[in-house]
């Protein structure tokens, strides 16, 4: 079998692109125009792939990167090779998807959370934010949730807008996963108001911290312990 080439894949997901889908994309910060279904279709075909992986993410091409996410292995890549792939990771799509599908399944996810939540630069502690989200909800363990609280409280007005994003993700969470903290969590949410405002698609959950928790608290209880709706 011919082993495809970066250049092959390049050229396909030059086909991809679309005009409209870049145009969307780039309200969002993104400047791709390849439909994520279609490149997870390539990403399907391709299959893992280490070092076509490598070769896509050197391109710098967003698309081409979050292609290669798809197609990599995450262990196979070295704490400091990592560190410096979320440095240059320019987008917010390809930033989300290398922690999203790569960091939380490297063995190296607990030092980078660390180190990378205590970074100065605000969209690299986004990313430590994320990791620590991730823990609060599967592996809480050794966590002080009281005192990422107290952090939160104190620095979520103030965070730009990714740093703030994730931190107000893990307020939720706290609230959502642990309900000795529902109640605070909620509080915090309510004096704050980070994100009420926010347009919230139909069908869609508000990303708001009170609602967030409420809804999804809501919706993980047996049908039988649910409210009942009043009738008319």
């Amino acid at each position: 079998m011919t082993e495809t080439t970066a250049a092959e894949v390049l050229a396909e997901l030059a086909e991809l692109r679309d005009a409209k889908t870049r145009e969307v994309n780039q309200r969002h910060g993104d400047d791709h125009g390849v439909n994520l279904g279609k490149l997870r279709a390539v990403a399907k075909r391709l299959k893992t792939q280490q070092h076509l992986a490598q070769q896509l993410w050197d391109t710098q091409d967003s698309a081409a990167r979050l292609l290669a996410i798809l197609i990599c292995r995450p262990k196979a890549f070295g704490r400091d090779q990592l560190d410096i792939m979320l440095r240059d990771a320019r987008t917010p799509k390809v930033h989300d998807w290398l922690v999203t599908h790569v960091v939380r399944k490297s063995p190296h996810a607990e030092v980078l959370r660390l180190t990378w939540s205590a970074d100065p630069d605000p969209v690299v502690a986004s990313a430590g934010w994320a990791l620590t989200t991730e823990r609060v909800a599967k592996t809480p363990e050794g966590l002080d949730l009281a005192r990422l609280l107290d952090v939160i409280e104190a620095e979520l007005t103030s965070a730009p807008d990714r740093l703030q994003w994730a931190m107000n993700h893990c307020l939720a969470q706290i609230g959502i996963s642990h309900a000795e903290h529902r109640a605070r969590a909620i509080d915090i949410g309510e004096r704050l108001a980070v994100l009420k405002d926010y347009p919230t698609a139909p069908g869609c959950t508000s990303p708001y911290a009170p609602v967030w928790i409420t809804e999804m608290v809501r919706r993980a209880r047996p049908a039988d312990e649910r409210p009942v709706k009043p009738t008319v």
